[in-house]
């Protein structure tokens, strides 16, 4: 099947089981869903939900966070697992936005990227959903999924993200990523697909 073909019936299935998926990070504004990405790294969305409730009443502004206690924000995000570092980049992340961008957060791949403990999964994640900018966010389930399916080769995020963005609309990139999450947590986990996966089952896999 050409991968043309595959993306098409690949996207069929995904809207037809996830219609209009909602972001799973809880956030109120981009401060927050920065800080709620880099915590998702080896963490569940469903912990992280947990735990930035408590953290966001505690640090409800970059400044807040700049100016923390490393071991206050250690105690608050514990259960995350990482804490130490996860803690440490928090307070670095807060403190360059504050000295480079007023303590807004950029609206720019580049500025985000040059942030600690900001790569570029994380800095497409917010480029899209606090700002609306195209992006297809790259995470372990998505790699997994487009090689599994057949829509990219590549041997990297990086590739896999070019290739996606080459089988898919601009406009449907967003969307998309959730969609393929939410399905690699439910149909297609690393361990192998379910019996009752319909994409696999029509792509032969």
């Amino acid at each position: 099947m050409k991968r043309a073909d595959r993306a098409a019936l690949v996207q069929r299935e995904l809207e037809r089981a996830y219609a209009e998926p909602e972001v799973p990070l809880l956030h109120r504004n981009a401060y927050e869903l920065l800080v709620a990405v880099a915590l998702s790294a080896q963490c569940t969305d469903l912990r992280v939900n947990l735990v930035t409730p408590r953290l966001f009443e505690l640090l409800p502004s970059v400044e807040s966070m700049a100016l923390a206690e490393h071991g206050l924000i250690k105690s608050c995000i514990a259960s995350c697992g990482l804490s130490d570092g996860k803690a440490r980049r928090l307070i670095g992340m807060a403190q360059m936005l504050m000295e480079r961008h007023g303590g807004e957060v950029p609206e720019s791949f580049a500025a985000l990227e040059a942030l600690p403990g900001v790569g570029h999964k994380t800095a497409s994640v917010v480029m899209h959903q606090a700002f609306g900018h195209p992006a297809f966010p790259v995470d372990t389930h998505i790699y997994r999924l487009a090689r599994r399916w057949g829509l990219s080769r590549g041997d990297n995020v990086l590739k896999v993200e070019a290739d996606l963005k080459r089988a898919f609309k601009r406009s449907d990139w967003g969307v998309l990523h959730l969609q393929m999450v939410l399905w690699g947590r439910e149909y297609c986990p690393a361990r192998g697909c379910h019996p009752s996966c319909p994409i696999c089952a029509q792509l032969s896999v």
